[in-house]
């Protein structure tokens, strides 16, 4: 898996226990494996169709460093599934898991359409 995207933690970035919220978490690995799949798929009608098995491991506080990374898991005919970690940049100690991100190619009428690639780049 690479690590390619690094964040840190802010002060607007956390919940009322003074932790990483959870959904900035997801947002900011939705965006990541996003990228990750146009990248790989080399299209840019792509859309997040489902998020599975999400893991939150440990926390990640103010002033942290964060870092995302991604894999593939498998690639449909018209989708990709992605497992994608965050974790802390310092440590290495993970703070979320997500086992299956599923991203799905469309066509110009917003309708899954077939992606042609046979094998990931990562």
């Amino acid at each position: 898996m690479n690590f390619r995207s690094r964040k840190m933690v802010k002060g607007e970035d956390l919940n009322g226990a003074g932790n990483l919220f959870g959904g900035r978490a997801l947002a900011w690995i939705d965006e990541e494996a996003a990228i990750f799949a146009h990248c790989q798929l080399k299209t840019e009608r792509l859309v997040t169709k489902a998020m599975s098995v999400i893991n939150f491991k440990s926390p990640a506080r103010q002033g942290d460093i964060i870092e995302i990374g991604c894999a593939v898991v498998r690639l449909g005919n018209s989708s990709i599934t992605i497992r994608c970690t965050m974790r802390n940049k310092t440590t290495h100690h993970e703070i979320v898991t997500v086992e299956e991100m599923v991203f799905v190619n469309l066509d110009e009428h917003g309708k899954p359409a077939p992606h042609g690639i046979t094998q990931a780049t990562e």
